[in-house]
């Protein structure tokens, strides 16, 4: 691969069929590339073990082909091989930005002043950091730990969505970065899968900007390099909540039960995201087409602006078994 080479990533989360908001994601992160003469890395991010179920994996692939995505080399799945992560750790507490942090979720909401964001995060206050003589080490893998993050500007430069500052230290405070299950929070495996796949551009939610910012600063914390960042908006129900894979008549594989063809899937993410201008069954080949940098970028700032809500209509219009239709 040559040393310029870009390489994105698909990164389905191995807890039940994906929905058709995941869908518009992940076509368009695979247009963009196959358009882009990008490597695509398909990473299944199954370190929640909790909302991880048996045959996950195989599922979100199987939903993944249906859709007609093809990605390069074996699938990498994060929860083989923790010492990747188990190494950033320890960079992170040998420069003395680590602490084990025992305290409650009940503990933070109490000293915390408000939550800070619309799904309630709270911050992490600065009072309740241990002594600044705190080990400089983990000796402890079944047990939370936290990144030290300070207030101070992080700027954010998205390839659709243009410029924005965020600043984790007043937003989230300290981040947790491992868990007492032994395993690396969200926020630092995939800053460590992202460096070491190689990923120079991830192409994903809006709901996850805020997360660039986080993402940015751990990665320069330990060493590395982030990505380009490209932002699509969501998709929406209509009691205007994102689409979640609690919608089960919205699922990807509650879809194909219903004979709906891929093409069907790709014309409506096609056109619920405004690059074409109507309902449509659409060839891959022809999604390929329409997901140029430009035209995307024009695209998604018009659908953030009035976000895309999957109504009646749409699901109708899904699986209608006459595909000439409109």
């Amino acid at each position: 691969m040559a040393a310029d080479a870009r390489t994105t990533r698909l990164a389905p989360t191995p807890s039940g069929s994906l929905h058709i908001g995941n869908a518009r994601s992940f076509l368009i992160t695979w247009a963009l590339a196959r358009r882009e003469g990008w490597r695509v890395v398909l990473r299944l991010e199954d370190l929640d073990i909790g909302r991880v179920k048996p045959g996950a994996h195989d599922a979100a692939i199987a939903d993944l082909r249906a859709l007609g995505i093809d990605w390069d080399g074996a699938p990498e799945v994060q929860s083989a091989d923790l010492a990747p992560y188990r190494d950033a750790l320890s960079t992170l507490a040998s420069k003395g930005m680590l602490f084990r942090c025992d305290r409650s979720r009940n503990d933070i909401r109490t000293a915390a002043s408000a939550p800070h964001a619309e799904d309630g995060e709270t911050r992490f206050p600065p009072g309740l950091r241990p002594p600044a003589s705190w080990p400089t080490r983990v000796d402890d893998w079944h047990a939370n730990h936290r990144l030290l993050v300070e207030p101070g500007i992080e700027r954010v430069h998205d390839e659709l969505l243009g410029d924005h500052t965020f600043d984790p230290g007043s937003e989230a405070g300290d981040l947790v970065v491992w868990t007492k299950l032994g395993v690396p929070a969200y926020q630092l495996a995939v800053v460590v899968d992202d460096a070491r796949h190689g990923v120079t551009d991830v192409v994903r939610g809006d709901d996850l900007l805020a997360s660039a910012a986080r993402q940015q600063y751990i990665a320069r914390t330990i060493g590395v390099s982030h990505a380009r960042w490209w932002h699509l908006p969501l998709v929406y129900d209509v009691d205007g909540k994102r689409l979640a894979k609690r919608h089960g008549a919205h699922s990807l594989q509650a879809l194909r039960e219903a004979g709906v063809s891929r093409e069907r899937i790709a014309g409506w993410c096609a056109w619920s995201l405004g690059l074409i201008d109507t309902r449509v069954a659409l060839d891959l080949r022809a999604l390929v087409e329409l997901a140029d940098s430009k035209h995307l970028q024009i695209a998604a700032r018009a659908t953030r602006a009035a976000p895309t809500v999957f109504r009646n209509e749409d699901l109708a219009w899904l699986v209608q078994r006459n595909h000439h239709a409109t």
